[in-house]
């Protein structure tokens, strides 16, 4: 028996199982994919919050080392400038899928975490101790916990009865690596059907395909003639296309688990909710749902917190998940060529030119502007801590560098050892420090300095001092346990 099963091997899967890792929890991975090798790119990348999450891990400099910066966040065919933002990562990196999850694969390697692959779930059943995992092979794996990060036909939520509601789909696209006996134009191309592209990929050879289907395709395997016929109903022809790598179909159907966990089982990643391409939003939200979700269950398992601090999963990443999925809806609709859509998006586009308007679209898109709803007070409360240039009793470093061990962090910028953790010591890691710069927050602006700040290991801001410790035992016991029985000495 392991703590937790992850259901999914991939970049939610790979961030949640090394999440849990970190914090001494012991995770397996249970993949239906038989190789670790991702066959073709999928996904291109993902945005700034995304590479801070990894940032505060300590990891961001790998994929750095392999991607493109660029400044691609679009809302329809606007492209939003970020990099004015407060973030030391103001743009978005490119990188294929298939680079990620490799780059991830090796990260959880030197945690030690096992990769079961080629095994694919059949049934589950829980109760008050654990789950039972059942495999189509006919063997069983037992946990305290199991997480489903298996996708949008999460064989995980079916068999946990969470309904999935939400929008049908009004169009798919076909995305394929493909190569070809004739020339081909380059860049996208947007008309009534959709959204349609031809890529040129690095080996030179194989070229990226993505054409918007005429009509909706079914909900099942597409074929080298599916892309053939759909090239030529857009282009006239299908430029020769031969021996493909992979073809796949996606929709803009969307769609959110009416709840993100019951019982002992958890959804994270597109398990949890699907959606349009339209933003690249998809590695991004599913990232984060791990970050948020693998140090509360990481901390239940332990028994240092009830079982009632998973419930905070939901509340949180349910709502932000919610705005996300709205947003690609939108930037889908945005993303046709009807005449009244294109009256729309020149509108929109209008509005954009305001600042205001494109900080606020650009911080939802690259997930900088989140907020969890913990109280009101300063405006930090909730949000991400900025990766401020701090100086400490062992010299300067950078606020994320306390993060890497997925540990909470209480700040201080008043007099040392002015504020403590308490009995949360062995929880919470205290560092007093000095900060001269301002204090500024995507969107928001400018904000006061606070006197100290109680960072989650995923990098929220769970209080903020003025001073006085107000609140700040409450805000330990809410986030890391009840406190420990003092013995007489330490009091």
């Amino acid at each position: 028996m392991v703590d937790v099963i992850v259901a999914g091997g991939g970049p939610t899967g790979m961030m949640l199982a090394g999440e849990l890792a970190l914090a001494g929890v012991d995770a397996a991975i249970v993949e239906r994919r038989p190789t670790p090798e991702l066959v073709g790119s999928r996904a291109g990348g993902f945005h700034s919050r995304t590479i801070e999450i990894l940032d505060q891990r300590g990891i961001a400099d790998r994929f750095l080392a392999e991607g493109t910066p660029v400044q691609a966040a679009f809302f329809g065919t606007t492209k939003l400038d970020v990099s004015d933002f407060p973030t030391r990562h103001p743009y978005t990196l490119g990188l294929w899928q298939n680079h990620i999850e490799r780059i991830l694969a090796g990260w959880i390697g030197e945690l030690g975490v096992p990769v079961h692959r080629g095994l694919e779930l059949a049934g589950i059943a829980q109760n008050d101790a654990g789950v039972d995992v059942h495999l189509v092979d006919g063997t069983t794996m037992r946990a305290q916990y199991l997480v489903g990060a298996d996708g949008g036909r999460s064989a995980v939520r079916k068999a946990a009865g969470i309904g999935f509601p939400g929008w049908d789909a009004t169009r798919s696209s076909l995305i394929a690596e493909v190569e070809v006996t004739e020339e081909t134009p380059a860049g996208m191309r947007i008309d009534e059907v959709g959204v349609h592209g031809l890529h040129l990929m690095e080996d030179g050879r194989t070229t990226r395909v993505v054409v918007t289907e005429k009509h909706i395709g079914p909900a099942t395997e597409p074929t080298l003639a599916d892309l053939s016929k759909a090239l030529t109903d857009i282009f006239d022809t299908d430029f020769g296309v031969h021996s493909p790598t992979w073809i796949s179909r996606f929709t803009d159907a969307t769609r959110q688990a009416a709840a993100y966990r019951s019982g002992r089982v958890l959804l994270a990643g597109d398990a949890a909710h699907i959606h349009s391409p339209s933003g690249g939003q998809g590695i991004g939200l599913g990232i984060q749902d791990a970050v948020n979700l693998g140090w509360k269950l990481a901390q239940v398992v332990k028994g240092t917190a009830p079982d009632s601090m998973l419930d905070t999963y939901h509340a949180e990443r349910h709502p932000a998940g919610a705005r996300a999925l709205r947003h690609t809806m939108a930037q889908a609709v945005m993303q046709r060529a009807d005449a009244r859509v294109g009256a729309l998006a020149d509108t929109v586009a209008g509005l954009l030119d305001i600042d205001e308007a494109r900080k606020r679209l650009a911080g939802l898109i690259s997930g900088l502007d989140v907020r969890y709803d913990l109280g009101e007070g300063h405006p930090l409360l909730g949000r991400r801590m900025p990766d401020l240039d701090v100086v400490t009793a062992t010299g300067p470093l950078c606020v994320f560098t306390l993060l890497h061990n997925a540990r909470g962090v209480l700040l201080n910028f008043g007099v040392p050892g002015s504020v403590d953790a308490g009995p949360w010591a062995d929880r919470v890691q205290v560092v007093d420090a000095t900060y001269d710069g301002g204090w500024e927050l995507p969107v928001i602006g400018s904000v006061s300095a606070p006197a100290a700040v109680l960072i989650r290991p995923d990098g929220y801001v769970a209080w903020t001092g003025d001073g006085t410790r107000a609140g700040l035992e409450d805000a330990l016991a809410s986030w890391f346990g009840p406190a420990r029985h003092q013995l007489p000495e330490d009091r």
